[in-house]
Parts: structure tokens; sequence; C-alpha cells
């Protein structure tokens, strides 16, 4: 098997959905190679159609390839699980095609009396990244939380890379509602194990030691690439830690996708 490439989406193929120099074209040639490429993010609010359709946008066909945290947060769910949703239309994609009903959004735009006859009883709150969150979203997430729902977060990111800059990202979220809720949330996104066990169901291999993990945190990326056994490739292109910061050691530091590709492909043909 040639070895698969896990790549992350935001810093490393794009930033704010703008491709980084170099990026279209790595992966062009890592699939002309017969490599696999796999799109592993821990974005949760957009829906699996919606990153197909912004990576085809930029010239990336992705029908299959995309491994979202939402979709490995859903994996943790029962069929008929009831959850209420503190995230974007990604979480409630993935919720009900796992069988589980979605009782509500925390965004929901009804009165506080009608969303609390709506929810009803609530087993499970998810959470991942939305930009409408405010105190009232707060105050929906956590009531279910202190009468005994779980609480899942799609990913702890702390931060969110944009051309501009960093902004707060989803783990920015569920640590207020972990905090008031007096919670310790399930995590499923990078690093955790249920985003491996998607990965790994998606390329139909347990066996990850030649795949290449390319990300930009160390703290995600990296220790997720430990996790599944995979090679790290820290990419210089996005929000990736200082030296000092780094908590994995990169198998290789690239300025970007490009040079990873030149790195396997180059190995490749024995290069």
């Amino acid at each position: 098997m040639k070895a698969p490439i896990l790549c992350d989406l935001d810093g490393v193929v794009w930033l704010m959905h703008q491709p980084i120099p170099g990026s279209v074209d790595a992966i062009a040639r890592l699939r002309a190679a017969r490599h696999r490429v796999l799109f592993v993010t821990n974005n949760s609010s957009a829906t699996v159609a919606t990153q197909e359709a912004a990576l085809a946008k930029i010239g990336v066909p992705a029908e299959g390839d995309v491994c979202t945290s939402a979709q490995a947060a859903a994996l943790l769910l029962a069929a008929g699980e009831r959850v209420l949703v503190a995230g974007g239309p990604g979480i409630v994609e993935a919720v009900e095609r796992m069988g589980a009903v979605v009782v509500a959004r925390t965004d929901d735009d009804i009165s506080d009396a009608d969303f609390a006859a709506q929810a009803g009883k609530v087993d499970t709150v998810m959470v991942g990244y939305h930009a409408s969150f405010n105190y009232r979203g707060l105050t929906r997430a956590v009531t279910p939380i202190l009468e005994g729902a779980r609480l899942i977060g799609t990913n702890d990111d702390p931060t969110y890379p944009t051309p501009a800059g960093l902004i707060p990202g989803g783990g920015a979220i569920l640590a207020a509602i972990a905090k008031a809720g007096g919670v310790r949330p399930i995590i499923a996104g990078k690093p955790f194990a249920p985003m491996g066990q998607l990965v790994r169901k998606r390329l139909g291999v347990d066996d990850l030691s030649v795949a290449w993990m390319a990300g930009d945190r160390d703290s995600t990326d990296g220790a997720f690439a430990r996790l599944v056994g995979a090679k790290f490739g820290l990419m210089l292109s996005g929000v990736s830690e200082t030296t000092d910061d780094r908590t994995v050691a990169p198998d290789g530091v690239f300025d970007n996708l490009a040079a990873l590709a030149d790195r396997v492909l180059g190995a490749s043909s024995g290069a």
C-alpha cells in the first residue's frame, strides 16, 4: 500500500478557504502517484458536502475523502439518543446520519419556554464551533448537563487560523460550557480515539505506520499521528507552535504541503 496522507485542512490546504500556495498541486501529485489523500479536519461546523464543494472549488475533488470531528463525535452516539446541538449544520448532519435525534440547537430562534418544551429530556449535549454562540446559548447548553446529560466536544482546539490571524475556536466554546456544567467533556476529534476510529474505517486498514499526518499543530495533529502510529509532518504554513512549545517531535518539518509531497514522492521513487 502506498503511504496514505492524512491531511489537515486549515493551515495546511487553505486559510479560510483560500488555498495555500502549492497545496492543490501537491495533492494532485500525490494522488497521481496513487497515494490516498484523506482530509482529517476538526472543523465540525460545515456539512461534509459543503466541505467537499469548497475543496472542489479550489481544484481538489474530495468526495468520500473528508473526515470531520462531527463524524467522529457521532460514532459515540446510539440510535435514538436525544442530542442537543451547540454547533453548526455539520454536527446536525452527523448526528442524524447515526440515527440519533437532534432535539434542538442552542441557537434556535425561539423563546426559552418553547425551547425547553421542544428539547425535553436531553441525553447528550454536543458542542462545536458556531459563530452565533452567546450567553443564551451557553445557558441552554449547560442546563441539561446540570441535569445529568453528558457533554461531547467535537474538538478542543482553542483557536482557529485565518489570514488575519488567530480567532477563538470550538475548544473555547467547549471550555465555557464544561466549566459552567462542572463536567469533563468527552472529545472526539484530533487527537482523540474516535477520530482514529473514523480514519481507520475510511481507509479500511488498521496499520497506519506508513502514513503521514500533515498538520500545523503538534498538540493536535502531532498527537493524533502518535495515537494512530503515523509519521507527523509539521507544516509551517498555519499556526505551528514555536520550537519551545512543541510537545510532539515531528518526523519532518516542512514549509508547506508541497514540500511534504516532494519528500514522500522522492522516497517513493527511490530518490
